[in-house]
């Protein structure tokens, strides 16, 4: 009967976050008998009828230990517990760097077993800030080999991220090529799973935030503007400055819509965040 469920329910690597396939696969038990939350926890051997409810509902997350014992219980085997341990460690890392690698491994194990997981593509775009560099210059350099665009980038790439670069951008449809072997850009967005796309993004602005700090000693001031204002202010004066951030890059975006022919990539970080913990909480 399990073996049917499960076949009625989404592929796992659809998922984007453990406690819906939990729950799905609840849910799918539920319709053919009367399951529960303590028959499906007493399955998977946990004493507390209501903790993999409290799972589900994001008040508490599995162990590893637990992630293996419920995948038991759901009689996941081979390529899917697995897949679905490493969803566990994604969905619950307590660091980027911990997420990033669990997602990695999501994907190595797809690529074995060929299937799909919804979000790689957009994942390996937003991973790297190769992409957006060379997605922007590839269309302005006529027959250049990945070489030469390597050379061009600050600083300098490889030539395997910018071969990668170019095909994932190709297969992703965001550049295509002509017979000549020029590129020029589709206007594409990516989309994928929000989750992922969200950790790759987070590890891009970590980069692109070195990048910045770099490029004070790399440029003269005449090729860069980097500037900042320390102040203090309230939850109301913070939500004012994000709008008049968010009004400014429209602004910005206005500009570059308007040119034509460019002969160079820039990036332009906004960033505002906290330098103390909130006054009121002193002392507790």
């Amino acid at each position: 009967m399990k073996l049917s469920i499960l076949n009625n329910m989404k592929p796992i690597t659809e998922y984007e976050d453990y406690r819906q396939y939990m729950r799905d696969f609840y849910e799918e038990r539920k319709k053919v008998s009367s399951f529960t939350w303590r028959e499906f926890a007493k399955l998977a051997g946990f004493s507390s009828s209501g903790y993999l409810k409290l799972v589900c509902d994001g008040s508490t997350r599995l162990s590893q230990v637990g992630a293996v014992k419920v995948a038991m219980a759901m009689e996941l085997v081979g390529f899917h517990q697995e897949y679905f341990l490493y969803l566990v460690k994604f969905c619950d890392a307590l660091s980027e760097k911990i997420r990033m690698d669990a997602f990695a491994q999501m994907q190595k194990l797809a690529k074995e077993n060929k299937v799909h997981v919804v979000g790689m593509e957009a994942f390996d775009y937003y991973k790297s800030w190769v992409n957006p560099v060379v997605r922007e210059l590839a269309p302005v350099m006529p027959s250049a080999k990945p070489s030469d665009i390597a050379k061009m980038c600050v600083p300098e790439a490889t030539v395997g991220e910018v071969r990668n670069s170019l095909t994932l951008m190709e297969k992703l449809g965001i550049l295509e090529k002509d017979d000549d072997g020029n590129y020029k850009q589709v206007n594409k967005g990516i989309s994928g799973d929000v989750t992922a796309i969200s950790a790759a993004l987070r590890a891009l602005q970590k980069q692109m935030a070195q990048l910045a700090s770099d490029a004070s000693e790399m440029f003269s001031k005449d090729e860069r503007n980097i500037s900042g204002i320390t102040f203090g202010i309230d939850e109301e004066a913070y939500v004012q400055i994000v709008d008049e951030i968010n009004i400014f890059k429209n602004k910005i975006k206005a500009i570059v819509s308007n040119v034509k022919k460019y002969n160079r990539v820039y990036r332009l970080n906004l960033q505002v965040f906290p330098l103390s913990k909130k006054v009121d909480e002193y002392g507790k």
